[in-house]
């Protein structure tokens, strides 16, 4: 199965800067890393897995869906952008012999090439593409931290409507300056530790391994 090491030699290969977080207890699912990290949930991302069958052939397949912990993605939405009749949440047995991740823990990254992956727009227009975002490593006790535009160049996800249009008042734009970049990162996770150097490093420079 994968993990935060698979991830992080993944993404050293890539030379991609990143940081594995060690969480301070251990997380059922991705849904629960704002209370881990401290952090909003708009800086947490999940991955939905869902089981689609096509609306021409009947084919069954598996998507992905990328939003906010806290929250699910409109089925109608996501069946539209993958052309699905049917879209229901995958099985945990399907979702762990396809990705190979274990079920509720699923990182956006290292998915089969067959999977079509979605993000939610909104994650990649309220926030500058430096910004640090929060995921599952397909572990209980590590989270990734990854800038916005890392994420979405090595994850291909195809950005679209996939939540409610927002009423009221729109939530003010978080900018997270890069850590590791300006002195003293911002935004710590006030409740994680990082089980490497204290902010975001570049890849090739990493000496120390995820655990």
């Amino acid at each position: 199965m994968k993990d935060a090491l698979t991830i992080h030699r993944a993404l050293l290969g890539g030379e991609t800067r990143h940081e594995i977080v060690r969480l301070p207890f251990g997380i059922a699912t991705a849904d629960e890393l704002p209370d881990a990290l401290g952090l909003p949930a708009e800086r947490c991302l999940v991955t939905r897995v869902l089981a689609c069958e096509d609306a021409y052939r009947g084919d069954r397949f598996l998507a992905g869906a990328v939003v906010c912990a806290g929250r699910q993605p409109l089925p109608d939405a996501v069946r539209r952008e993958v052309g699905a009749r049917l879209v229901r949440p995958a099985r945990a047995d399907t979702v762990n012999a396809v990705t190979e991740y274990a079920a509720g823990l699923v990182a956006p990254l290292l998915l089969p090439s067959t999977m079509p992956l979605l993000i939610d727009r909104r994650i990649i227009e309220s926030r500058s593409p430096d910004d640090v975002v929060y995921t599952p490593t397909g572990e209980a006790s590590t989270a990734l931290g990854i800038r916005v535009a890392d994420l979405c160049a090595l994850t291909s996800a195809k950005p679209c409507d996939l939540m409610p249009p927002s009423t009221g008042r729109t939530a003010p734009t978080l900018h997270i300056e890069p850590p590791g970049l300006r002195g003293r990162p911002a935004g710590r996770p006030r409740s994680a530790r990082p089980s490497g150097p204290s902010s975001l490093r570049s890849a090739p420079q990493t000496s120390r391994r995820a655990p």
